[in-house]
């Protein structure tokens, strides 16, 4: 029996045996089959996972014909994290030209609806600047982000500090003024950069702030759609499920705290999104298999379910892969090669 490479889900290597490595991915499918009620990963997915993790190549891959479409959130801000003295402009050209990126984002540093609204128009210059210079489908991509719509940041009563001290009907309130709120930016802000000619909006990190700010999504989504039947719009997950912050809020009539991605989904698809990303968070206590055995596990039905293409969110401390910044190439390539063969998705 020999011992496999592997690392922790904060990115540390670690070493296990073959028999650890087997329990770790029967001990990741089972959690996610405990918490959603849905079918643990079959013998035969438990397989090939094993062989993906026992490879001892650095970095595995997709064969030849199985490539997945990527896109990206806060594509031209990350290069800027890396202290690389660009522009957005600039990002978008070397991610296209350079990394051969198949789609690209621009969004703001702030990157929240909330704070472009009052320079909407500088934004839509810089992006149509980006528009002439590039080929590849271009998003404009920002996060609901229901939380700054409190105080100290915005005019609301702070949900936070209403809870504790048992304010439960001022919090809920306060909430649902947000939801009000972020959906009427959403759709200024959407609206201005769709028709400055953006291919697509991007909903990052959704559910962040839990149920409203789902809720607040799928009402601009649907919004939008209506408004332009023929708008792209992606929506990415913060989390598994949704939180409970509200706990009553419905849309269609389902209940949103607590859904998983396989539930998540549907609600999308009514409201008119184009492009769902599921996502699940990466525990930093067990291993990489023990993650991507679990979060693919949620993923599987999110595929099934969805009559729209999916687009697994993967990397910086999801969907199996380590929590850093920069997921080094042997998490991040296995993760992704495990996820498109099985779940069958359509892109990451």
């Amino acid at each position: 029996m020999g011992t496999i490479l592997t690392r922790m889900g904060d990115g540390t290597y670690i070493t296990v045996s073959e028999d650890e490595l087997k329990r770790d991915l029967e001990d990741g499918t089972r959690d996610a089959s405990e918490k959603a009620g849905i079918p643990t990963l079959s013998d035969e997915e438990l397989r090939h996972l094993f062989e993906i993790y026992r490879s001892p190549s650095k970095v595995v891959s997709v064969e030849p014909g199985h490539e997945v479409v990527l896109s990206y959130d806060a594509g031209t801000l990350k290069l800027q994290r890396l202290g690389i003295s660009t522009g957005r402009v600039h990002n978008i050209q070397l991610m296209e030209r350079a990394m051969g990126a198949d789609t690209m984002e621009m969004g703001h540093v702030d990157y929240s609806f909330k704070p472009v609204k009052p320079i909407v128009s500088d934004e839509q210059q810089e992006f149509e600047q980006a528009l002439l210079v590039s080929t590849l489908p271009l998003f404009y991509g920002a996060m609901p982000n229901l939380a700054i719509y409190s105080q100290p940041d915005g005019p609301l009563p702070n949900p936070a500090e209403l809870l504790p001290m048992g304010k439960i009907k001022e919090a809920r309130a306060s909430q649902e003024a947000a939801v009000k709120m972020a959906v009427k930016d959403i759709v200024y802000v959407a609206s201005a950069l769709y028709e400055s000619g953006a291919d697509g909006i991007n909903f990052d990190t959704t559910g962040a702030a839990g149920d409203p700010d789902f809720l607040a999504t799928l009402q601009a989504a649907k919004i939008l759609k209506e408004k332009y039947p023929d708008i792209c719009i992606e929506l990415g997950m913060a989390g598994e499920f949704v939180l409970g912050m509200h706990g009553a809020m419905e849309y269609e009539g389902v209940r949103l705290a607590g859904l998983y991605p396989h539930e998540q989904v549907t609600l999308a698809q009514k409201a008119g999104v184009t492009i769902f990303g599921p996502t699940v968070n990466t525990n930093t206590s067990k291993s990489c298999p023990w993650n991507i055995a679990r979060a693919i596990t949620f993923i599987k039905p999110c595929v099934q379910n969805a009559t729209i293409p999916i687009h697994a969110n993967m990397g910086m401390g999801v969907g199996g892969a380590p929590v850093v910044d920069n997921p080094p190439t042997d998490a991040i390539s296995r993760a992704s090669k495990a996820m498109v063969e099985i779940c069958r998705l359509d892109g990451l």
